[in-house]
């Protein structure tokens, strides 16, 4: 028996309209859903859209920064490269004025000290010439001394003398 009561009233139900009803509720449900649309995009829509746009805006904008920064490092750290050549050729060329100089001075020093060692060796020499030269008239007049002494002893005093 109920049953029968069901299919009755599904009958009554399918006679009314069907399965679209085109009354007062089809508007309704249609107004309901554009105001639910408006609500939601009030309320969910435009804030989510607005924050996932700020964070767009400020990934991008880091973005660039960062792209700035790294150009500017690059830039800053060839600069410091090419000094740090510049400062390396300068200290090379210091190191190399400084070892021709201490040459220089080096080989002055040497002329200096060979011409020095020069005068010595020549006033030595002169000195020893002079020493040998006294010593020769030394030993000349000993020589001499000596002789007249001999021939005094073979000859006697007065034949030497009388010579």
């Amino acid at each position: 028996m109920t049953h029968w009561i069901t299919l009755l009233a599904v009958e009554e139900v399918a006679k009314e309209g069907g399965l679209f009803d085109l009354d007062a509720t089809l508007p309704l449900m249609a107004i309901q859903f554009l105001v639910l649309a408006l609500i939601l995009n009030a309320t969910l829509y435009k804030p989510l859209g607005n924050a996932i746009d700020g964070r767009n805006e400020y990934i991008r904008t880091n973005n660039l920064e960062a792209q700035e920064r790294l150009s500017k490092a690059q830039a800053l750290a060839q600069q410091y490269e090419q000094e740090l050549a510049h400062s390396r050729k300068q200290a090379q060329a210091i190191v190399a004025q400084a070892q021709a100089e201490a040459q220089k001075i080096a080989a002055q020093n040497i002329a200096a000290a060979q011409q020095e060692a020069q005068v010595q060796r020549e006033k030595a020499a002169s000195e020893i010439e002079q020493q040998k030269q006294q010593a020769l008239a030394a030993l000349e007049t000993q020589v001499d001394a000596l002789s007249h002494q001999i021939l005094e002893k073979l000859l006697g005093a007065d034949l030497v003398s009388q010579r």
